[in-house]
């Protein structure tokens, strides 16, 4: 999904359209997650950038896109433009810490 959602809208509040906002990226990260996963994949990952411009848009995690809509209304941005690609991930487990201080 490459997008940019204007932010100003004569027959809506800036809070309104930032809520419809908020609202249509949640559906398209739910939709995306449900897809069947290829074999050997473990999970559904994101690929997330947010900027007032496409030229402008730095990388950012899924879970920090709410975030970067309420900085761009704080901002005063006139639009936020996103975009967000599903790729395969592949859960990596932590190497456990020995404990043998006995």
């Amino acid at each position: 999904m490459k997008k940019t959602f204007p932010i100003n809208d004569p027959k809506n509040t800036p809070a309104r359209v930032i809520e419809a906002i908020k609202s249509e990226l949640r559906k398209y990260v739910k939709r995306e997650r449900k897809k069947k996963l290829p074999e050997g994949v473990d999970f559904w990952d994101f690929d997330c950038k947010v900027g007032e411009t496409e030229a402008e848009a730095l990388p950012l995690h899924v879970a920090e896109i709410n975030e970067a809509i309420d900085h761009a209304l704080a901002e005063g941005w006139q639009a936020v433009h996103f975009e967000i690609f599903a790729k395969p991930g592949i859960r990596t487990h932590k190497a456990k810490e020995s404990t043998s201080d006995l």
